[in-house]
């Protein structure tokens, strides 16, 4: 269905209405009524209820809704303007979705069985209608809604869900609890209240958009502010003191909405009583929006624009091109971007040679967990293109999956980029929409951060709604309208000295930021900044490690040395050391520790191909007090390789010939032990690649399975709904059967009901008293029927009327002396077609002897 022109929108300075959406499937119709029955009918919000319905069968929801609420309820056919007090219902085989201050239908883009029409109008509510949108999931089957309601909570909505045993299908309600974006879990009927409650209350706007300045929030709230802010700080060991306070306030007035407080001093002591408030107020500051392939603009800018010049400036020694994903939140854009990447460079053959390593960082633990398992919901196909969604993913337990060739390029770590060391010699730093959350005088510090963080000529991305700000020296536009920068050459030194070499309290690090972010700025302390330009240009280069190898500080450019390894990251020197160098460094390092003294390696060989040896000092500190117990590890390169062999050539003259043999010996026997491992590699390769073809074949069956799974799960879903509004049809009925039948015998009037074929269809209780009918007898032909009347042409007038469709009155007599007026009339039905005729007898007998009486009179 297309969407119609538009109406006038309203004026810019009216205040939008709030818009709950009410999402349901299978089950939910009885959970429906039972929310509108308990909504107020001046709510002042508007209602809009979506639901899986089959798009082949008339929608009765608007009717059966009706009943249970005094407000209007409306089926939407086209776009209309939304009003408040109003119930707007989804038509079948469309898609409702808010546009300004309109309602719009639109054909489903998704073929039928993956239809997600609850996630499709959420999201539209959070885009549009941000604090003022509330999404409400009852009950019903898969996990449509679940995304939907993460983009509403992520833009400061408010969120339900059906308490999961009192819904007749809870998958749909379960799932979304169990992804932490449901902020009440209540019953159907507990819901209304609680909404208005909430919409109502103040705290929910923000202070923003009442119009009170940032300063005045600071001003009335700072003491609450800082005692709150100081118990997540010991809960969570992250401090969130640079944060904006409209951010904070407005995030904690939800927390304070949802449970009924009406103060910061109530709700500090609620965190003080109850600890795991802490964990959900700090994760509802952490929410990430983020989606894959978000922005397309940006996307499709990175891929002709961008990274083809960032791939062809890098030399044919340096194939590696080095990613940060700063804020990454669970993994869409990092994935998005490894896949544009594997785009790129099969499209240029002369990039075929470049590897990606992407390390992508975020400070919610719960996000990195889910990234790392690279599963995500089948909702994520209204924003991955079908032919990337079969390239780059395979169908896995109701989702997808990320392909292992996708998920190798990608190192996620919970990283503090406020507190921890950044990411260095980077050739992309992403950073979209993390940096609107942070004071202004934090945002500059990270800017000339990244600056320090990438190389010269590097990208750096940011969101939409961010800049570069007065750091304009340090990056220059390449497309302004995508927030996509280039780094200046200038600023490193400043950049260098923004980089702490410990952690330091934030609020210290706030203070000393006005001296350092603008390029321009002669710094206070110069000494300590061309201290840090001596380091830089003369120190070797060098890390400090614990007694577990644990790297604790880098100093210098330690890329040649070390290296990050695959998989989930880890920080140790015996993960990150070369393969030439990490079995002598990792004895010497032990060595080291049990001596308490420095231990010298010389003319290490990196790799093979290296003509430049490395000589390594191991050394354990014992001053001052603070390293006690550390280690420094410092490289510096030595002799090349041709010089150093010559020398150990030299020397091995006089090596005794028994070492010489038993040397020659032991390289033969690591040359059999090749040869076998060879072998047995061969041999598991050939059956590792009979496994993949199995596999394969299996993985093609699974999908083709999941796909019918899939098609079977919505069409249940679609014929649970029917079925549902048909029970409720036949329960209006069944009651609708009931009222006549009880009107029929209040009115002691004997009635027979005949069909066309003039067989008995009903009769009333007091037909006994002049035919002997029983309910067996239903379907009995008139003719066959035994009776007190003296009425031997009753069949015959019964087809006259219905020949004639002419009604006939006459007053009978029966055997036993008691007398009827019969009429026999013609039964039609709402359309007005003749299906059969009714016969009523009314008791005369009390007249007709009344008439005798005065006839003898």
């Amino acid at each position: 269905m297309s969407e119609p022109p538009l109406a006038e929108s309203p004026p810019a300075t009216a205040a939008p209405i709030g818009i709950v959406g009410i999402g349901a499937s299978a089950g939910g119709l009885a959970a429906m009524e039972q929310f509108l029955a308990q909504v107020p009918p001046a709510s002042g919000l508007a209602y809009v209820v979506v639901q899986h319905l089959d798009p082949t069968h008339k929608g009765m929801l608007s009717e059966l809704l009706q009943r249970c609420t005094a407000m209007p309820v409306r089926e939407v056919q086209s776009a209309q303007d939304i009003q408040p007090n109003v119930v707007y219902v989804i038509a079948p085989n469309a898609e409702l979705r808010v546009s300004g201050n309109h309602l719009c239908p639109a054909l489903p883009t998704q073929p039928r069985g993956r239809r997600l029409p609850v996630d499709v109008l959420f999201s539209s509510m959070a885009r549009e209608r941000g604090a003022r949108a509330v999404g409400v999931v009852l009950s019903g089957m898969g996990e449509d809604g679940t995304l939907g309601l993460q983009a509403i909570k992520s833009q400061g909505g408010l969120t339900l869900a059906q308490q999961p045993d009192s819904a007749q299908f809870d998958a749909m309600p379960r799932n979304a609890i169990a992804a932490g974006c449901v902020d009440i879990v209540a019953v159907p009927g507990d819901m209304p209240a609680r909404i208005v409650a909430l919409t109502r209350a103040p705290p929910l706007a923000g202070p923003a958009e009442a119009g009170v300045s940032e300063e005045a929030v600071a001003a009335a709230d700072a003491a609450p502010l800082a005692t709150i802010l100081a118990l997540v700080q010991e809960h969570t060991r992250h401090d969130l003191t640079l944060y904006k306070s409209n951010t904070l306030l407005r995030r904690i007035a939800r927390r304070m909405a949802v449970h009924g407080l009406a103060s910061m001093v109530a709700y500090e002591g609620f965190l003080r009583q109850n600890p795991q408030e802490i964990d959900l107020l700090f994760n509802e500051v952490l929410i990430g929006v983020t989606a894959f392939f978000r922005d397309p603009q940006v996307w499709q800018e990175l891929t002709d624009a961008v990274l083809p010049p960032l791939l062809a400036q890098r030399g044919a020694d340096d194939r590696q091109l080095r990613v940060w994903v700063a804020g990454c939140s669970t993994g869409e854009e990092a994935y998005s971007l490894a896949m544009v990447f594997a785009e790129v460079i099969e499209s240029r053959p002369e990039f075929s040679d470049f590897t990606l390593q992407i390390f992508a960082t975020d400070l919610s633990a719960d996000a990195i967990a889910f990234a790392r398992a690279g599963q995500y919901p089948a909702a994520i196909a209204h924003d991955v293109p079908p032919q990337r969604l079969a390239r780059f993913f395979t169908q896995h337990a109701g989702g997808y999956l990320i392909s292992p060739r996708i998920r190798e390029t990608v190192l996620f770590a919970q990283h503090d980029v406020i507190l921890d060391p950044p990411f260095t010699r980077l050739d992309l730093l992403s950073c979209r929409n993390l940096m609107i959350y942070f004071s202004a005088p934090l945002q500059h510090r990270l800017v000339a951060l990244f600056h320090y963080s990438l190389r010269p000529g590097g990208v750096l991305l940011l969101g939409e709604s961010e800049t570069v700000g007065r750091s304009q020296a340090l990056f220059t536009p390449l497309h302004p309208k995508s927030r996509i920068y280039s780094r200046n050459l200038r600023g490193g030194v400043i950049g260098a000295a923004l980089f702490p070499t410990h952690r330091r309290p934030v609020a210290k690090m706030a203070a000393q930021e006005t001296s350092l972010i603008h390029p321009y700025t002669l710094p206070v302390n110069l000494q300590s900044l061309a201290d840090q330009v001596v380091l830089q240009l003369f120190s070797p280069a060098a890390v400090l490690v614990n007694e577990s190898g644990d790297i604790v500080y880098i100093n210098g450019r330690t890329g040649r040395y070390l290296e990050p390894a695959a998989g989930k990251a880890n920080w140790n020197i015996h993960v990150m050391a070369r393969p030439g160098i990490r079995a002598q460094l990792s004895v010497a390092l032990r060595s080291a520790l049990q001596a308490r003294s420095p231990v010298e390696l010389q003319g290490l060989k990196i790799d093979d191909e290296d003509t430049v040896l490395v000589d390594i000092t191991v050394r354990p500190l014992a001053h001052p007090r603070a390293l006690e117990g550390m280690v420094m590890i410092a490289f510096r390169d030595a002799l090349p390789a041709q010089t150093a062999r010559s020398r150990r050539a030299r020397a091995a003259q006089g090596v005794d010939a028994a070492v010489s043999e038993e040397l020659i010996r032991s390289r033969e026997e690591i040359r059999a032990l090749r040869q076998e491992m060879l072998a047995s590699q061969e041999e598991l390769q050939a059956a590792n690649e009979e496994l993949q073809s199995t596999n394969e074949e299996l993985q093609s069956a699974n999908e083709e399975l999941t796909t019918a799974k899939e098609e079977a799960q919505s069409m249940n879903e679609e014929l649970q709904t029917i079925n549902g509004e048909l029970q409720a049809k036949l329960d209006d009925l069944a009651l609708a059967q009931s009222d006549m039948q009880n009107l029929l015998n209040s009115t002691d009037i004997a009635t027979l009901f005949l069909d066309n074929e003039l067989n008995v269809r009903r009769f009333t209780e007091q037909i006994t008293r002049v035919i002997h009918l029983r309910e067996g007898d239903v379907g009995r032909p008139l003719s066959e029927l035994a009776s007190t009347l003296i009425y031997p042409e009753l069949y015959a007038d019964v087809k006259e009327t219905l020949r004639t469709l002419a009604f006939t009155e006459k007053q009978i007599a029966t055997t036993d002396g008691q007398w009827f007026s019969v009429r026999i009339m013609p039964y039609r039905t709402l359309s007005n077609v003749i299906q059969g005729a009714v016969i009523t007898f009314v008791d005369i007998t009390t007249a007709k002897a009344l008439e005798s009486r005065l006839r003898k009179e």
